[in-house]
C-alpha cells in the first residue's frame, strides 16, 4: 500500500529542497489522472478535497476510491482536506481517514482563531492526522470558501507563535499569490519564506500556485516552501479538454463519453505532470520513505 503521510511528505521536501505537488480533485476522474500522473513520474503527490467535494462526492465514497487507486501504485500518496472553515467536516473526514487537513480560521478574530485551531490540532493529533493552519486570510474565493480582501494579516512572530502554541504542523501564510487566475500581476512575497524558516522549522505552503512563472515556484521552493496547492489550472485543463470533446462531437455526431474522460485524463495528467517538473518532486518517490 502507497497510502502516505500528509506531514512527513512535506518534511522530506522541505529537507531535500523540493516542493509537494498538492492537487485539488473534483471527482474519481481527476483523482485518478493525478495518481496516473504522479506514478509515471515517480513523484509524491497529494490530493486535495474542498469541503464542496466532500460535500458532493461523500466521504466514505472518497476514501474508498483513494485507498484503492493509491494502494495500486508505487508512489506515496496523501488526502488532504484543504480549506475548511466547518469543524463539523473535519470531524467527518478524520473518521474516513484523511491524514491532514487545513483548518482555515482567517474569517475569525484572532483570538477565536487561536483557541479553535487549538482544539482542532487536539481531536486531529489524537487521531494522527497533520493540520495545516490558516489564520490570515490568502485572497480569492475557492470553491465557496475565501474573500477576495484581505481581512486579517499577522506579523511573522504571531504566526509562529500560534502555531507553536497551538502544535500546529505546516504553516499556510499570505505571500502574496491568491486562489483563481490572476487579474494583475501579483506582489509576491519571497523573502516571507526565508524569514519564517529562521524563526521555526515548520514546513510552508504555497496557496495560489495557478499563474505563475516556473521562476516564480523555482524561488518560493529555494527559500524553503515545501508544499504548493494547484487548484485552477487542473479545474481548467479538465473543463477545457471536455469543452473541446463535446464541440467535435457536435460536428461529429459521434458521442462516446468514455472517450471524453480519456481526453479529459490526458490534460489532466499533462497539466500535473508540468507542475511536477517545476516543483522538483520528479523522482523524488523512492528516497521521501513515506509510504505506508
Amino acid at each position: 500500500m502507497t497510502i502516505a503521510n500528509t506531514v512527513e511528505l512535506v518534511a522530506a521536501a522541505k529537507r531535500d529542497g523540493y516542493a509537494v505537488p498538492a492537487v485539488n480533485i473534483v471527482d474519481d476522474l481527476s483523482m485518478r489522472a493525478i495518481i496516473a500522473a504522479a506514478e509515471a513520474a515517480q513523484s509524491p503527490i497529494i490530493l486535495q478535497t474542498s469541503v464542496k467535494t466532500v460535500k458532493s462526492m461523500g466521504a466514505e465514497i472518497i476514501a474508498g476510491i483513494y485507498k484503492n487507486a493509491a494502494g495500486a501504485v508505487s508512489v506515496p500518496v496523501a488526502l488532504h482536506l484543504d480549506h475548511c472553515p466547518d469543524r463539523a467536516v473535519i470531524t467527518e473526514v478524520i473518521k474516513h481517514g484523511w491524514s491532514s487537513v487545513l483548518f482555515d480560521a482567517s474569517d475569525r478574530p484572532l483570538q477565536q482563531a487561536w483557541d479553535e485551531t487549538r482544539e482542532v490540532v487536539k481531536e486531529c493529533h489524537a487521531a494522527g492526522v497533520g493540520v495545516e493552519s490558516e489564520i490570515e486570510n490568502i485572497v480569492g474565493v475557492e470553491d465557496g470558501v475565501g474573500s477576495d480582501e484581505a481581512t486579517h494579516s499577522y506579523s511573522n512572530d504571531k504566526i509562529v507563535e500560534v502555531a507553536d502554541d497551538t502544535d500546529t504542523d505546516l504553516l499556510a501564510p499570505a505571500l502574496g499569490t491568491s486562489h483563481g487566475m490572476y487579474k494583475s500581476s501579483p506582489v509576491l512575497q519571497f523573502d516571507r519564506v526565508t524569514e519564517l524558516g529562521k524563526l521555526t522549522d515548520k514546513p510552508v505552503v504555497l496557496h495560489g500556485g495557478t499563474g505563475l512563472s516556473p521562476e516564480d515556484f523555482e524561488r518560493f521552493i529555494a527559500n524553503g516552501v515545501a508544499k504548493i496547492n494547484i487548484s485552477t489550472t487542473v479545474k481548467l485543463a479538465y473543463m477545457h479538454a471536455a469543452r473541446d470533446h463535446i464541440a467535435k462531437a457536435e460536428e461529429t455526431g459521434k458521442w462516446e463519453p468514455v472517450k471524453m474522460f480519456d481526453d479529459v485524463n490526458k490534460a489532466v495528467q499533462a497539466t500535473v505532470t508540468e507542475h511536477i517538473n517545476e516543483f522538483g518532486s520528479a523522482g523524488k518517490a523512492a528516497s521521501n520513505g513515506s509510504a505506508a
